[in-house]
């Protein structure tokens, strides 16, 4: 009798919330708060099916990209200093995120993790000091042009490297802050721009705000996951296909170019993870849309970097291609300035597809270090101005 009772008023349920109207009041401060799975629901008025419905119509545009989104490493660093790496046989990249914090002064977390990275430098030798910093979003937290100066220029004065970066969804949550972040990262030319004042960093000249790098030894895909607080988008309804169908055509072009030239490595960056176990939650549907592209032209990538996560975590997923399976790191490094958020522990009995492989929570940022045969990714622990290795996975390109 009990279970009747319960199987009733679940359809109780259902009738009353598939008649919502967004004019009525609503039991819950959102009306998906039910027992009905997502697939089951009618559509509850204006609001949809669920809440993925009410995330997506909240979306932003996504402004175009100059040209085919290409850029070279000779752009960002000189042709001189793309040369010299390529003679070095390794480039070695810095990659973190979050690192946006309001009234950055020197005894922040993100200036230390900022010193942390500059000691990775060595003037004697630049051919094999890291390339750049990528950074995987969320520059600033907050309003404003004045976000820059203290969250940005500020905190990376005494950092040497160039910077590049794929928008997070605070850099991206309203019109003002995107056309910020293309204004320091998607200049026309390289030059210190006047809310730099006397701090000496030139604007980067990317494409746009989702674009391809093409260097000695790898090629990175920096992607655009829009401003919700989650989960991640690349395309849908509102936003369009135009990313997307990007996407793709820069695949088939990196495909084709394998056939005739050197097998570069190929990383995946975007600011939501596909995977997270702490803070904030992994993007199943922009995984399975970036998956789709890569079905489509026949190319998978080597690596996966993303942030959005304020921690760092570790993931192995394996991925069957071309008849065999292929194990690819997802790695989070969302921490740069913004940490020490929770993150679960890695299970003692580790299993199922992805692999959860490590976790840390605190402030730190990754070393990828690749050359024409293995790439290897070392995460970095900093605790008040001390750096320590705290996890490090080699990937195999031959």
């Amino acid at each position: 009798m009990a279970q009747n009772t319960r199987v009733k008023a679940s359809k109780t349920k259902r009738t009353q919330t598939s008649t919502l109207k967004s004019t009525q009041a609503i039991r819950f401060a959102h009306p998906f708060y039910d027992t009905v799975r997502p697939e089951q629901r009618a559509k509850q008025g204006s609001f949809g099916q669920r809440m993925l419905d009410h995330i997506q119509g909240t979306l932003r545009p996504i402004p175009p990209v100059r040209g085919n989104g290409l850029m070279t490493l000779a752009e960002v660093i000189g042709k001189a200093g793309s040369d010299a790496i390529a003679a070095a046989n390794q480039i070695t990249i810095h990659v973190a995120g979050d690192t946006g914090v309001p009234e950055t002064d020197h005894e922040t977390n993100q200036v230390m993790v900022a010193d942390a990275m500059a000691k990775d430098y060595d003037p004697a030798h630049p051919e094999i000091s890291p390339a750049f910093f990528l950074h995987v979003g969320d520059v600033i937290y907050g309003p404003g042009q004045n976000s820059y100066v203290d969250q940005f220029y500020r905190p990376y004065i005494h950092y040497p490297g160039k910077i590049i970066a794929i928008p997070g969804n605070h850099d991206g949550e309203s019109d003002a802050k995107i056309k910020d972040f293309q204004k320091y990262f998607c200049a026309a030319t390289q030059a210190v721009p006047p809310i730099a004042g006397s701090i000496f960093r030139q604007t980067m000249t990317q494409p746009g705000v989702y674009w391809c790098l093409d260097a000695p030894f790898v090629q990175i895909i920096g992607l655009y996951s829009n401003s919700a607080e989650n989960p991640g988008f690349i395309s849908g309804p509102k936003i369009g296909q135009a990313q997307k169908t990007w996407l793709v055509s820069t695949l088939k072009t990196i495909k084709a170019a394998r056939k005739n030239g050197p097998r570069k490595a190929l990383l995946f960056a975007t600011h939501h993870p596909p995977f997270s176990s702490g803070g904030h939650s992994g993007s199943a549907g922009m995984l399975a849309d970036i998956d789709d592209a890569c079905t489509k032209a026949g190319i998978i990538p080597d690596a996966f970097f993303s942030g959005h996560a304020h921690s760092i975590q570790r993931y192995t997923r394996t991925v069957q291609f071309a008849g065999r399976a292929v194990p690819i790191p997802y790695v989070v490094t969302g921490c740069g300035g913004h940490g020490g958020q929770s993150v679960d522990p890695v299970p003692k009995v580790k299993g199922g597809n992805p692999v959860y492989e490590f976790s840390y929570k605190g402030w730190g940022y990754t070393t990828v270090q690749i050359t024409a045969t293995r790439m290897t990714f070392t995460s970095h622990g900093v605790d008040s101005f001390e750096t320590k290795v705290i996890d490090s996975v080699s990937v195999n390109l031959v």
